[in-house]
């Protein structure tokens, strides 16, 4: 079943659905960070594979601060120079502040619903919305009980003081990352970095790359890989299963 929801946010109110598996709940809940292209049909219809897989999956709108903004088209969105501007419009507020903040709210919505049980969630997340389940992890502790991201960019900068492995220590989930190949928005280097300050926490993780390119995981996107898709929610099933009541 999927609802239409309002979730209070600190800003406003962020339109989203609510992904509600069939038969006799609660479930554990998860949030699902769109990527770059926000929040759209195909980003629902991955909300609907989770509550498949038995997950309560809350699909936010992650640029609810411009209101009603007009949908992208995610096959020109970085090659037309007009809608990379307005991307970076949408996008731009939203700082390592901003997210935990918005994170926080999302998650209470979660965990309030009579659908979802447990006191914590899972998070996952692609391209833009890979690097905010990251950060959401690292600021939101022990509400996150498994992070995953699936082509994120910015995951590990050196020298970027809102890179997100500098909240390394702070975060309490399980994480997963799989990053893309070719993709110089997480490189081997930054993979490196990262991994490396997971280690240094104590964070159970994986980092690895798929042999695909930026965007694999999701259909609408004109790099999509059938085969890294189904590998994808594969390790979403692993991780959730072992993670979360």
């Amino acid at each position: 079943m999927r609802l239409d929801v309002q979730i209070p946010a600190p800003e406003g109110q962020s339109k989203g659905t609510l992904h509600i598996p069939d038969g006799d709940g609660p479930w554990p809940g998860v949030l699902l960070y769109p990527d770059a292209g926000g929040a759209r049909e195909t980003m629902r219809a991955m909300g609907d594979r989770l509550a498949s897989m038995g997950y309560v999956a809350l699909v936010p709108d992650i640029y609810y601060r411009a209101a009603d903004w007009d949908p992208f088209d995610v096959a020109t969105l970085f090659t037309d120079p007009a809608e990379r501007a307005r991307l970076g419009r949408l996008a731009g507020p939203l700082t390592n502040d901003v997210i935990i903040a918005d994170a926080g709210a999302y998650a209470d919505f979660l965990l309030s619903r009579p659908e979802v049980t447990g006191t914590a969630i899972g998070t996952t997340g692609y391209c833009l919305g890979g690097r905010m389940s990251m950060v959401a992890a690292g600021g939101l502790g022990d509400k996150i009980a498994a992070a995953a991201s699936f082509h994120g960019g910015g995951l590990a900068v050196a020298g970027e003081p809102s890179s997100p492995h500098l909240a390394a220590g702070r975060i309490a989930a399980v994480v997963y990352v799989a990053g893309a190949k070719d993709d110089n928005h997480f490189t081997p280097e930054q993979a490196e970095l990262l991994d490396n300050a997971l280690t240094a926490a104590g964070v159970e993780h994986t980092v690895e790359f798929y042999p695909a390119h930026h965007g694999f995981a999701v259909p609408d996107n004109p790099t999509y890989d059938a085969e890294a898709e189904a590998r994808h929610w594969e390790a979403l099933r692993t991780l959730y299963g072992a993670h979360l009541g």
